[in-house]
């Protein structure tokens, strides 16, 4: 089905993420009520203001799920990283900075609580991966669009949540990458593959079924009881 950049009920609004000494810009839209928190994680020199990630988090905010968009880069850093193409696969230090918006997503009142899943384009996948595995008691999912989950080594075999990979059916590399990636987890994983579809979902059609395909997830993951529809 089609979506557009509607981002429901919930006003999207800047944010700032502490780690260590330095802090994260992100984007926060929290509907009211908000069934779940979806916190991106990007990669591969993208960022909170991505096309594709903003269209696919408008379409969650819009059936009742809270998004995060954040830069997992400092500015600084984003510059160093045009220049090198080195810190986006610094996945060690992506994957911290993810679990520090996670932990901080549970000092926010309005989000304190909530079933978060962690969604990585990407590398970003890599990194959300692992904060799944740092956080068992918060992240009820994972999924990975695009992504490189194989980045994430030794650490699938420690994930408790479900994983979900979306990949592009005209993505060969990345596809098989997904799948030795998908022999080592020992969660419940599913492989979703997007006919045409390329590395970026930048073909007419594409990224909306991926938001089909996340949505079919996040009422499968999430319980009644959390806000999910019936099934």
């Amino acid at each position: 089905m089609p979506y557009t950049d509607s981002i429901g009920s919930g006003e999207r609004r800047p944010v700032r993420i502490p780690h260590h000494d330095i802090a994260l810009d992100g984007d926060l839209t929290v509907p009211e009520p908000s069934r779940g928190l979806v916190v991106f994680a990007h990669g591969s020199g993208s960022g909170r203001h991505s096309p594709r990630n903003r269209h696919v988090a408008a379409a969650l905010a819009s059936a009742g799920f809270a998004t995060l968009l954040m830069d997992l880069l400092t500015p600084a850093e984003e510059d160093v990283d045009l220049r090198t193409r080195e810190l986006r696969f610094d996945i060690p230090r992506l994957a911290a900075r993810l679990t520090a918006a996670i932990d901080w997503a549970d000092r926010v009142p309005e989000l304190a609580g909530l079933p978060v899943i962690a969604f990585g384009a990407s590398t970003g996948a890599a990194a959300a991966l692992i904060a799944a595995a740092e956080r068992p008691d918060r992240v009820v999912g994972v999924v990975s669009r695009g992504g490189r989950p194989d980045l994430a080594g030794d650490v699938l075999r420690d994930i408790r949540a479900p994983v979900l990979l979306i990949v592009g059916g005209n993505d060969p590399v990345v596809l098989q990458l997904n799948e030795d990636a998908a022999r080592k987890l020992t969660s419940p994983v599913h492989i979703r593959i997007v006919p045409g579809a390329t590395h970026l979902f930048e073909e007419p059609g594409t990224l909306d079924a991926v938001i089909d395909h996340v949505l079919e997830a996040l009422d499968r993951w999430l319980p009644v009881a959390s806000g999910g529809r019936e099934r």
